[in-house]
């Protein structure tokens, strides 16, 4: 083996080492599902297998015969072997025991496998120096794979098999109970063609391969008489054409320079096959998964929109205190102002309307009376207002009732079943009291900083509403006014009973303003400074709702962002990322492979792999 070479052949098995690596990280951490289980189940046995084939990369390979009864398999491994070693016969089927016939330098040992089921013959046949023969018991003998049964001990035996000597003949070659046996047994293995009872039967090759090539790459057959070529052996004659050229596929193009390729090649095959089960698995049991998702969400978005509606009912029923709130932070940000003035006096008016009481008092036991009136009066505010804020408390109990939990729980539990969810937990449970204890939790995560949140609420608004294009534009409106008033006020005062007639400019002078003038006047203030109060507070208002519904939406947004059922949601979004890991091994075994099938193993057959597990 060259340098180029040998550095190759390093740098593909660290890739399969590093892809066994990626399998085995993969199958250490997994959903709670039926199905990833199961599919890590079957790879962390088929894993097993890798590291023995890993181990016997550069160990002889070893070749099995398979094929019907009758089919001359024995009579072909004697002919390899140039002696009788193997009972052989046409009819009946006469191998019972597999036989393991190896040469005479080879340990045993070394081959991997479990010895107490063989019948071991050792030769000196040069052609056995790189491979050894097992000779297998036939597929077709019984119905099933029973205990002890030729069914069951050639199951057992292909596993360790590298190369599958595939024997038939005209009789046989189109039993489809072979075929369907051959496609289980070629997973992992490398296929020879042989057509025998060359002597006897007319070439059916043709059309066997025909017959093969929708499930099987067939690139060549062989058309031999395993008795014949027997006889001229122990005859000391040349074999055949046919057999000459079998005997060289396996005497060098299966010899030492080839066995790692085709054991790389068998073990990235056999990963895929198993990755190719476990993906149509997923696919075949995820709409299950994806429907509880889809019903989890849909439980989560029904309680969202009630716990919306009670929040925000429940929160503006105190509006009112909001707005004061609200309106007091807007005028301490507005500053000293005309306009301010009038929304402070708006805010306080009841306080500065009792005030007016004082100057009623005429003893110490009245001003005490209305000292504990006032007193009364403003605990009455403070109750109300740690009422409103209580109201943040209240809503965490009202929100998720037991009818809605057990609706929840009675919808959530089928699609679990059927999903194969395998939680131990009180999801998996539904219990009731379970359910009733996880909705306090999320009351209890809800709860948290509700009144800092109000609180930043009402700052955020007041800010946006004292910007200086509105205060420019209510100081103004009322200016207006004032200014009228004042002007007129001023022009009579000033000059039309003073200045006008003192510099000859008016002939006489007017009465000032009386008492029905300065009433209207007031009256006329008021209404004004009140439209505008009445407008400023209504834009408040509907920014104060606007808020609050945002808020309440916020609110259940937060307190159900993981749900009744958190565990349930979770294992939902690892099924999902599971299966896309499982969709990039297979994709990164599926190159591999493609890889590998243009390198030196293409001269063997092999089992196709479906299209659509390749683009897995």
């Amino acid at each position: 083996m060259s340098t180029h070479e040998e550095l190759e052949h390093i740098a593909l098995l660290a890739e399969v080492d590093s892809l066994t690596q990626q399998l085995q990280n993969w199958i250490s951490a997994g959903p709670e599902w039926k199905t990833a289980t199961h599919s890590r189940s079957l790879l962390s046995k088929l894993l097993d297998r890798v590291h023995t084939l890993r181990i016997r990369l550069e160990t002889p390979l070893i070749v099995a015969t398979y094929g019907g009864t009758g089919t001359g398999k024995s009579s072909l491994v004697n002919a390899l072997a140039g002696q009788e070693v193997s009972a052989s016969g046409r009819q009946r089927p006469t191998t019972v025991t597999p036989t393991l016939l190896l040469h005479r330098d080879i340990e045993p040992d070394a081959l991997g496998l479990n010895l107490d089921g063989f019948r071991v013959e050792h030769v000196d046949t040069p052609a056995l120096r790189d491979f050894v023969l097992i000779d297998c018991p036939d597929p077709d003998t019984s119905e099933t794979a029973s205990s002890g049964s030729n069914l069951e001990i050639l199951r057992s035996v292909l596993p360790h098999c590298d190369v599958l000597l595939y024997t038939s003949t005209q009789q046989k070659y189109r039993n489809a109970r072979i075929v369907d046996e051959l496609g289980g047994a070629a997973a992992g293995c490398r296929l020879v063609f042989v057509q025998t009872h060359a002597a006897l039967d007319t070439d059916i090759r043709e059309d066997w391969k025909t017959c093969l090539d929708a499930d099987f790459t067939v690139p060549d057959m062989f058309f031999v008489d395993s008795v014949d070529a027997l006889a001229r052996h122990q005859a000391g004659s040349p074999p055949t054409a046919e057999f000459a050229r079998l005997l060289d596929l396996l005497s060098s193009e299966l010899g030492t320079s080839r066995r790692v390729q085709i054991r790389r090649a068998n073990l990235i095959e056999l990963l895929q096959e198993a990755l190719s089960v476990c993906k149509d698995n997923y696919d075949r049991d995820l709409p299950a998964v994806h429907a509880l998702q889809e019903t989890l969400n849909q439980q989560r978005a029904a309680l969202r929109e009630t716990l919306t509606r009670q929040l925000c009912d429940e929160l503006l029923v105190n509006r009112s205190l909001w707005e004061r709130r609200l309106l007091s932070s807007v005028t301490d940000k507005w500053g000293f102002s005309p306009f301010s003035a009038v929304l402070r006096f708006y805010n306080g008016i009841g306080g500065f309307i009792a005030s007016f009481t004082f100057f009623r008092a005429r003893t110490s036991a009245q001003m005490a009376l209305i000292g504990a009136v006032h007193g009364a009066r403003w605990m009455k505010g403070r109750a109300a207002e740690q009422e409103a804020e209580s109201s943040l408390a209240r809503v965490s109990s009202f929100g998720i009732s037991d009818d809605q939990l057990q609706e929840s729980r009675m919808v959530i539990a089928g699609h679990v079943r059927e999903a194969g969810v395998t939680i131990d937990s009180a999801e998996e449970r539904n219990d009731l009291t379970d359910l009733r204890r996880q909705a306090a939790t999320l009351e209890e995560q809800f709860l948290g900083d509700a009144s800092r949140s109000i609180d930043e609420t009402i700052e955020e608004l007041a800010q946006a509403r004292s910007g200086w294009f509105t205060r420019l534009t209510y100081e103004t409106l009322l200016m207006i006014y004032i200014a009228f008033l004042l002007g007129r006020i001023g022009y009579n005062f000033f000059w039309t009973t003073f200045l006008g007639p003192a510099t000859g400019a008016m002939a006489s002078k007017e009465e000032l303003l009386r008492v029905d003038f300065y009433i209207p006047a007031l009256l006329f203030l008021v209404i004004w400074s009140g439209s505008l109060v009445a407008a400023f507070t209504m834009k408040l208002r509907r920014g104060l709702t606007s808020r609050v519904q945002e808020f309440a939406q916020a609110m259940a947004d937060s307190r159900l962002i993981h749900g009744l059922f958190p565990r349930l949601e979770q294992t939902c979004r690892q099924i999902e990322a599971d299966d896309a890991e499982l969709a990039a091994l297979s994709s990164r075994t599926s190159d591999f492979r493609a890889k590998l099938a243009s390198g030196d193993s293409g001269f063997l057959g092999a089992r196709k792999v479906d299209d659509q597990a390749d683009s897995a």
